[in-house]
């Protein structure tokens, strides 16, 4: 049995194949988030809301930074998987160093940037005299350590690709345990505050960081991150910046939506829904990830049997992870809208940001399901490698429906109308996405025969 044999998506349960991947990676994207969520449950602790809130004026940045790593990863991974379902494991590893070449050129650009213009964004993305230093001291220790954010987040789907679920698990298990042991040393221990959060999660984005490389270097990884392969070609380049740049407008129309709405808040407001908005967002994230995982899980599976011609398992693939993407989404609004008060009082206790918060998330999250129907199209759009469709539906949601009502909506709605711009992208999103993804892939591939196995 050939060494890429053990992770042949051609064969076998296309649930079991899916959730050996998606289980780990839901896993790791829940983990994951515990970087800056913990950091944001801890800080929350501290008396008063502006820590928090500063904290909460950096998320763009940090948004725009995944967005980069992710353009590499999520446009590199998908095109691993195509070309192993071909048989071409040498334009697959090709791939692969050619991502990581890109995510060390747009780590060391994107550092520069964000440290020359620190002050400036943050004052436009809603920092008050108040918070700014709170934003300011979090930010600048955060940035120092962009490269490693780059790479564990950017390398980490090409050992998902690989069928190497655990692993990439691991990946962020590693540096979300070391994140939480750190975080209270630094912030309550040693009492460096928002400092001490961003130098824990510094510190643990590098352990991931050496993880990841140590995998992809080693000899159980059966695409390796190997020099010669790291000279770019444009080509293949733009293949990669191609399709990853769905997630990473994804990442960009979020950071633009928030930066929205954060100055939205302020100026109708203040700081306390500055500070609403921050602990929505931090929900958004933990309960997102699933969804996020679930697609990702996916997109191997899809891509690798679009590759080598089993389109009928394409079809069962994308049948498969649309139904557990909606039944997770109904589970979670079941919650948001039961338990609003519960969620909130996670982040914090204070009973002014509870009140305003309630009615906030239910508001927010009322429509979620229909969002979540727009992370299951797309990822089918993304593991197929059709770069256009996934970058149109990553625009139209934020940067088409959402900024725009963002800031219309609260001239006669005041607060409430950022919360409903949300809900509504959510719906118009989310139905367009998952409407066009059926009449354009899905029945399509049903007219198309499956190739001989003996091809794979």
């Amino acid at each position: 049995m050939v060494k890429g044999e053990v992770h042949n998506f051609s064969r076998g349960s296309i649930p079991r194949n899916i959730m050996s991947l998606a289980l780990p990676m839901t896993a790791a994207q829940l983990i994951n988030v515990l970087y800056s969520v913990v950091d944001r449950v801890y800080l929350g602790r501290l008396p008063g809301h502006l820590a928090l809130t500063g904290l909460g004026l950096t998320i763009p940045i940090v948004s725009i930074i995944m967005g980069f790593a992710n353009l590499c990863g999520t446009g590199g991974a998908p095109l691993c998987s195509i070309k192993r379902g071909q048989g071409d494991n040498e334009e697959a590893e090709r791939v692969l160093g050619n991502a990581f070449t890109l995510l060390l050129i747009f780590g060391a650009a994107v550092t520069a940037v964000f440290l020359w213009f620190k002050q400036p964004l943050l004052y436009l993305f809603g920092a008050s005299d108040a918070t700014y230093p709170y934003a300011d001291a979090y930010m600048t220790i955060y940035l120092l350590g962009t490269i490693f954010v780059m790479i564990g987040l950017g390398m980490n789907p090409f050992i998902t690709a690989q069928g190497f679920g655990g692993v990439g698990m691991m990946t962020v298990g590693l540096g979300a345990l070391v994140n939480i042991v750190l975080d209270p040393i630094f912030i309550f221990g040693m009492g460096m505050g928002v400092r001490g959060a961003a130098l824990a999660t510094v510190i643990a984005q590098g352990c991931s960081a050496l993880w990841v490389l140590r995998f992809l270097t080693g000899r159980r990884a059966i695409l390796r991150l190997r020099v010669r392969n790291m000279a770019l070609c444009a080509p293949r380049v733009r293949s990669i910046v191609t399709l990853g740049l769905s997630g990473f407008f994804m990442n960009l129309t979020n950071s633009l939506v928030q930066v929205v709405c954060n100055a939205t808040l302020q100026a109708y407001g203040g700081d306390l829904y500055v500070g609403v908005m921050t602990i929505i967002n931090s929900l958004r994230e933990v309960f997102f990830m699933p969804v996020q995982g679930l697609s990702n899980g996916a997109q191997p599976v899809t891509g690798y049997n679009y590759g080598a011609g089993q389109y009928s398992r394409v079809r069962r693939s994308i049948r498969f992870s649309v139904a557990v993407t909606v039944a997770y989404a109904a589970a979670f609004w079941a919650v948001a809208m039961l338990f609003p008060g519960m969620l909130i009082r996670v982040f914090n206790n204070e009973p002014e940001v509870v009140e305003a918060g309630i009615p906030a998330l239910r508001i927010y999250f009322c429509l979620f399901i229909p969002m979540s129907l727009q992370m299951a199209g797309q990822g089918v759009f993304v593991g197929l490698g059709r770069s256009k469709q996934a970058i149109f539906f990553s625009l139209l949601r934020k940067a088409v429906i959402n900024a725009p009502l963002t800031v219309i909506l609260p001239i006669w709605m005041g607060t409430t109308g950022v919360f409903t711009a949300e809900a509504v992208s959510q719906l118009i999103g989310g139905l367009a996405c998952i409407l066009t993804m059926y009449f354009t892939v899905y029945r399509p591939l049903g007219s198309l025969p499956d190739q001989p196995l003996e091809r794979v």
